[in-house]
């Protein structure tokens, strides 16, 4: 079984990373829940000093913005799975991701956008954050987000 770096805070801390909060859910559904040894996290929308990122890739927002509301939204993912865990170096591996990107009908780089999130969470947790992906285009995302994520991780 891969495991993570011996303290994934180091690394946060290196990076320049703080943790934030756990969002208060805006509907009728639990930010995390966990069966067994898995942990699932309920989609993240991209935010910037607290604010919904708005915008449509390929139409109103470049993928290099896109990429990087995917970075801010796998620092919230990682907010929320240490809440859920306890720890984070409790992690043995980030299983999946899936990403949802607000986009043109023509916008064809998906897989990019969610290449911010991706790279990070292999960033921090090296090896155990190689993990499974979906990345789709989508019409439209709540509140007009420009990217959702949500993921699964596996702990010790």
């Amino acid at each position: 079984m891969t495991t993570t770096s011996p303290n994934v805070y180091d690394k946060l801390k290196a990076l320049g990373i703080t943790l934030p909060a756990v969002a208060t859910p805006a509907a009728a559904y639990r930010p995390f829940v966990q069966t067994g040894k898995l942990v699932f996290l309920s989609g993240h929308l991209a935010k910037k000093d607290g604010k919904v990122i708005v915008g449509q890739l390929g139409k109103n927002t470049s993928t290099d913005e896109g990429k990087a509301a995917a970075r801010a939204i796998a620092i919230d993912l990682m907010g929320t799975l240490h809440v859920a865990v306890g720890d984070l170096n409790k992690v043995t591996r980030i299983v999946k991701l899936m990403s949802l990107v607000n986009s043109a009908g023509d916008f064809t780089e998906h897989h990019l956008v969610t290449n911010g999130a991706s790279e990070l969470l292999v960033e921090v947790f090296g090896d155990a954050g190689k993990h499974a992906r979906s990345a789709f285009g989508v019409a439209q995302i709540p509140m007009g987000a420009c990217v959702e994520i949500e993921m699964i991780a596996e702990i010790a």
